[in-house]
């Protein structure tokens, strides 16, 4: 009798036969078996979603609903959109202009089943490791994206975006989708589509296109931000070679002949940018800077805020807003007369003010119109900030002490100021060699650090030269302002935001959480900083300016000596009077310091940084700043502070 022994097992594992680890690994028989089972199980779980799935009505993409951004106290400022879009049928789309779609987007769009396995698996690894989505699909699943499902970027929608494509790919045809894709596509400058991007980039009905501009408008699809050439010189570097491949791939793939290709050698540069009167004045810089913020925090695009929907609830306070670009307007109608000096010509001013407490920004003055003067000189980082630099070589030198890292070859003896008292002085008077001591004795990277901590970005730093701690760093008014609130703040530092909330379709939008303020100065530090500001604040407009103050204010400003191409005033108003004690350097203006205005400094005002510099429209050089306003003017130093008081006293 064989017994239970010479029985064949229905599952030979353990491997019988075997000795040691062999008997454990699964022979090859076995792991085919393994994955037959699984393609079975997955092909029998896909013909269940295919089944369940069903191609839903069309999406009202467009534009019914447009993106509202509201002010601070829920009114609405701006409603951007609906979506400009003007469906086509393809036989208005030169052939030159599919073909060039289809070589940059996929290739084998007239073969394939309309969708792109590989790409799918790249999607949901990217999402599952917290990456986007973008990237890998076939111009069907783009379509169906486009005209079918939401914009969610999850690994759901993907799935659902890969059945409806096959289905849509068998119900179909090529021509019906590729018109639906081209209709739908987001090509940038708020244009839905190929006929209102060929509008958008060159002025002109789509069945007008020639090959080489049909080139640059595939070339965008890739992503307007990055590939738009009006946007930056890198954009356009990007643009130059991704049209140029886009041309070649046609060659490459039969569809342009070599003579027809080197007919377009020259980039066809499209239209200049322009804004919707409806961003006109400073609207369109503070959606400029709020969609920034948006972007950076939740993901979302300017191509999904386009699509419309959603609410947006901005910091910008409506009143003080107007109070700002007022304020800026007096003091150029006042002080600026380029008809009768050359050297007034191509004025820029740029402000922001940030809330100390919180970082909220309020208000901002970006130029003198969006839908005129594209770049926003409350955000640019391209203007030397100067003397309004010195306070962080003052704040890095007092938090040596209070660290008691300083160098004890420098301590002073009994009876003589501190290195960091002897820096306050310097920062009243309008000296400069101390500073560059200063750099040297403590480390050009300690201050760095420190500034940047306290709100500078570290991409605006300069580089770490003898004439750093002068001032030589370009950072944006919205930022100076932010880093001087972490003087009156007690050593706190809140990051600035232009957005406190966005819903879409009534529902919140993740991502808009603030972070803690930082403890980034001692708090004694902090103060001492704030108390040589006040001084200075005063200098500037009780004594130097002329224009006595209604209240006392913290203050940082650039110096006539700095010899730069930019005028800076950074001014906080404050509840405390200046200490005119020992070692503030500020020895003959003792006791002389204007009453404070009731209701003055409750901390809680914001902190304004106000800059002003010459700039020709679409160069990057800053011009002298000599002869700015007059001789009276010191090279222009006195207006950035007019600017400052005539919005704080506004109406």
């Amino acid at each position: 009798m064989k017994g239970t022994k010479g029985r064949r097992r229905f599952l030979d594992y353990p491997r019988q036969g075997r000795e040691g680890p062999r008997r454990w690994l699964p022979s090859w028989r076995q792991w085919l078996g393994v994955l037959s089972l699984g393609m079975v199980g997955l092909a029998g779980l896909l013909a269940v979603v295919y089944a369940k799935i069903d191609v839903p009505d069309e999406n009202e993409l467009a534009g019914k609903q447009a993106t509202v951004y509201h002010w601070s106290d829920g009114s609405e400022m701006v409603s951007v959109g609906a979506v400009n879009r003007q469906n086509i049928t393809l036989d208005k789309v030169p052939d030159s202009v599919e073909n060039s779609v289809i070589a940059a987007e996929n290739a084998t769009f007239y073969s394939d089943s309309g969708v792109s396995l590989k790409g799918i698996g790249r999607a949901v690894v990217s999402m599952v490791s917290g990456g986007d989505t973008q990237g890998g699909s076939t111009i069907t699943q783009q379509y169906v994206k486009n005209t079918y499902l939401s914009q969610d970027q999850t690994v759901t929608r993907k799935v659902r975006e890969f059945i409806i494509a096959l289905k849509v790919s068998n119900q179909k045809s090529k021509h019906d989708i590729l018109r639906g894709y081209l209709n739908t596509s987001w090509f940038g400058r708020d244009s839905y589509g190929i006929e209102a991007a060929a509008h958008a980039y060159y002025g002109i009905d789509a069945s007008r296109l020639n090959p080489s501009q049909g080139a640059l408008l595939a070339a965008v699809l890739k992503g307007s931000e990055q590939y738009d050439p009006g946007l930056s010189q890198a954009n356009h570097a990007r643009a130059v070679a991704r049209w140029e491949w886009i041309l070649d791939r046609q060659v490459a793939t039969g569809k342009m002949s070599k003579e027809e290709r080197d007919r377009y050698r020259t980039f066809p540069e499209p239209r200049k940018l322009s804004k919707p009167t409806s961003q006109a004045g400073q609207t369109g810089y503070l959606l400029d800077v709020a969609n920034k913020f948006i972007k950076a925090r939740t993901g979302l695009t300017t191509k999904d805020l386009a699509r419309g929907g959603y609410h947006v609830h901005t910091t910008f306070d409506k009143e003080r807003t107007r109070r700002l670009e007022k304020a800026v307007n007096e003091v150029r109608r006042k002080e600026i007369d380029p008809k009768h000096r050359k050297a007034d010509a191509f004025v820029q001013f740029g402000a922001a003010s940030v809330r100390p407490d919180d970082g909220a920004i309020v208000a901002l003055y970006g130029g003198p119109d969006a839908t005129k003067h594209f770049s926003n000189n409350a955000d640019t980082s391209a203007v030397p900030a100067g003397s309004a630099f010195k306070p962080f070589v003052l704040a890095a030198a007092l938090q040596e002490e209070v660290d008691g890292t300083e160098d004890p070859t420098t301590a002073p003896v009994d009876g003589e100021e501190t290195p960091a008292q002897k820096l306050g002085g310097a920062l009243m008077t309008g000296q400069s060699p101390p500073f560059v001591q200063a750099g040297k004795r403590i480390g050009l990277e300690r201050i760095r650090d420190l500034a940047v901590q306290s709100g500078l970005r570290k991409e605006s730093m300069a580089q770490l030269e003898q004439t750093f701690p002068l001032g030589t760093s370009a950072p944006s008014a919205i930022r100076m302002a932010s880093a001087y609130t972490t003087f009156t703040n007690g050593g706190l530092h809140q990051e600035p935001y232009a957005v406190s909330g966005i819903t879409y379709d009534g529902k919140k939008v993740p991502g808009l959480d603030r972070p803690e303020a930082e403890q980034v100065l001692d708090a004694k530090v902090a103060e001492q900083v704030s108390n040589s500001l006040r001084i200075v604040g005063w200098l500037t407009l009780g004594r130097d300016g002329g224009l006595a103050p209604e209240q006392p204010v913290a203050a940082g400003r650039t110096e006539p000596g700095d010899r730069m191409k930019s005028a800076w005033f950074i001014g906080s108003p404050s509840a405390a009077e200046p200490d005119f004690g020992p070692g503030t350097g500020a020895k003959d203006g003792k006791g002389v310091v204007p009453g404070r205005a009731p209701g003055a400094g409750d901390g809680n005002e914001p902190t304004t940084a106000v800059t002003m510099f010459r700039n020709k429209a679409g160069t990057p050089a800053l011009l002298p700043m000599q002869g700015v306003g007059g001789a009276k003017s010191k090279l222009g130093t006195t207006l950035p502070p007019k600017v400052w008081q005539a919005y704080q006293q506004g109406s």
